[in-house]
């Protein structure tokens, strides 16, 4: 089965609890939000709140930075969300990326390879300290002293991890040890912080799989795969979009549309593509931006068939 969900973020109180029941009502898994501490409203605090208004969707961040969040709160906040929604939380995480975040902390932005196992560090103790475990870890990458979670407790037994990455090490890292793999496609940030290259070619989709597999290795349950779609236009306009995405990215129209990072064509087209990155990558799940709500809710059924 093919499963999508929405990352949005809430300006307003009436307008979030209506996109929760709305993406709820038509049939999307989970309502996900953002974690860039500073930049966007807290996703934990928005979470209860969508969780208060609904009663089947999945709730969690997408993805919280490992860098500058600290296990002990970061558990607490999941297993506090996971309280109040009856077993609904999802824990999403990865090692970041924009530089103001470490800055706002006072620290300063680690290399790739430290910001990898500062991101492994964090996310096996948060999934120790969500298990009932005492955590203590004396690193150069990650320090607690006799940590534990003695409140909440969450309601699952195991809350569900997705770690969103296309980091090779961390690619194969999630391959051993996550539920979901969360594949951004990102490839080196910009000079702005926030903005990326991509990494979309199916070759180097190919390679990040890859990695995942070799992680994978020897497990009877491998991770679920999710792709994080950035763009999604269904039937009028598709062309035009495809176009400019693909001069904006230097991929060819062609090369563009072979990716599960955007979703551009008519209802069939975009059928037909997500059924094809279910043969060719075994890619099962999407998670989209919140303008793509209404477009994609009348293909659903179809969508969950594809492939």
């Amino acid at each position: 089965m093919i499963t999508f969900s929405v990352q949005a973020s809430p300006s307003d109180a009436a307008s979030w609890c209506e996109l929760a029941r709305r993406a709820e009502s038509a049939g999307y898994d989970a309502l996900l939000v953002g974690d860039h501490p500073g930049g966007v409203p807290a996703p934990f605090v928005a979470l209860a709140a969508a969780a208060a208004v609904t009663s089947t969707l999945g709730l969690g961040s997408y993805v919280s930075n490992a860098g500058v969040r600290e296990p002990v709160l970061l558990a607490t906040d999941v297993a506090t969300l996971d309280l109040v929604s009856g077993g609904r939380a999802r824990l999403g995480i990865g090692a970041g990326h924009t530089p103001s975040e470490w800055r706002a902390v006072g620290r300063e932005r680690p290399d790739v390879a430290g910001r990898v196992r500062r991101c492994i560090a964090v996310t096996e103790a948060v999934r120790a300290l969500l298990a009932g475990d005492e955590v203590t870890v004396d690193s150069a990458d990650l320090v607690m002293r006799a940590a534990r979670l003695d409140r909440p407790d969450p309601v699952e037994s195991r809350i569900p991890l997705t770690v969103g990455t296309a980091n090779t090490e961390l690619l194969r890292w999630a391959g051993a040890h996550a539920d979901v793999v969360g594949l951004t496609g990102f490839g080196r940030t910009l000079a702005d912080g926030h903005n990326h290259e991509v990494r979309w070619r199916a070759a180097q989709l190919d390679a990040q799989l890859a990695a995942v597999a070799a992680g994978a290795a020897g497990r009877d349950d491998p991770p679920v795969l999710e792709a994080l779609v950035q763009h999604v236009t269904v039937g009028d306009g598709a062309q035009a979009a495809a176009e400019q995405i693909a001069e904006e990215t230097g991929l060819t129209v062609d090369e563009l549309l072979a990716t599960p990072f955007v979703l551009i064509g008519s209802p069939d087209e975009i059928v037909a593509a997500v059924a094809a990155h279910r043969r060719r990558w075994g890619v099962t799940r999407y998670v989209v931006r919140a303008d793509a709500l209404d477009p994609l809710t009348p293909l659903l059924p179809r969508l969950a068939a594809a492939g």
